[in-house]
């Protein structure tokens, strides 16, 4: 169990991070980054959790912000080296929660009428704040592919992350009157 009995501790004042395993990184470095944007998709769930009024769609968004913080434990815990064990408190995403993310999308999608279209970001505000966590979404994974080729990263990290912006994708349509108030594109319209 995580206690926190002071929030600032000065340690980051010089422009350094602490990770799970007691190393430091600089704030700007790629893993930082990655469950830096990893944050920011939670909080835009948070977001978006304001204006919805299914509980169905909220229950799954609520499982989805704690994996994010799984994931983001996962992220700030370096896997181990060839032949080390992980650390005791290293918190590792598993299959189980990408599987369950792809269930559920199937779900939301199945409700949607089929694509003609591309579609903007918009429609109705949970809509809305879901295009933009999808956006931020595929930034934290391009960080985390990033990450993978200079670190070893948790294969199921970057494929729930892959999974979610998908979800989050279709989730917005579901949102959007299952699909009917998706704001489409138009090629060339203001030429």
């Amino acid at each position: 169990m995580v206690k926190l009995n002071k929030i600032y501790t000065r340690t980051g004042d010089d422009g350094t991070t602490g990770l799970v395993d007691g190393s430091r990184l600089g704030k700007d470095a790629l893993r930082v980054r990655a469950y830096g944007d990893v944050d920011e998709t939670n909080s835009i769930i948070g977001l978006v959790r304001l204006h919805l009024e299914n509980r169905e769609l909220d229950d799954m968004l609520s499982r989805v912000q704690n994996d994010l913080f799984d994931l983001g434990a996962d992220l700030a815990t370096p896997l181990p080296k060839k032949g080390e064990a992980d650390s005791e408190y290293a918190l590792r995403m598993v299959e189980v929660q990408t599987d369950r993310i792809e269930a559920e999308l199937d779900q939301l999608n199945a409700d949607l009428e089929p694509l003609n279209s591309f579609v903007l970001p918009g429609g109705h505000p949970p809509a809305a704040y879901l295009h933009q966590a999808r956006t931020v979404c595929r930034r934290a994974e391009r960080v985390c592919v990033a990450l993978a080729a200079e670190a070893e990263v948790n294969p199921d990290a970057l494929k729930y992350l892959n999974r979610l912006s998908d979800f989050l994708f279709v989730a917005a349509r579901w949102c959007n009157d299952q699909g009917a108030s998706d704001v489409k594109w138009v090629p060339g319209k203001n030429r």
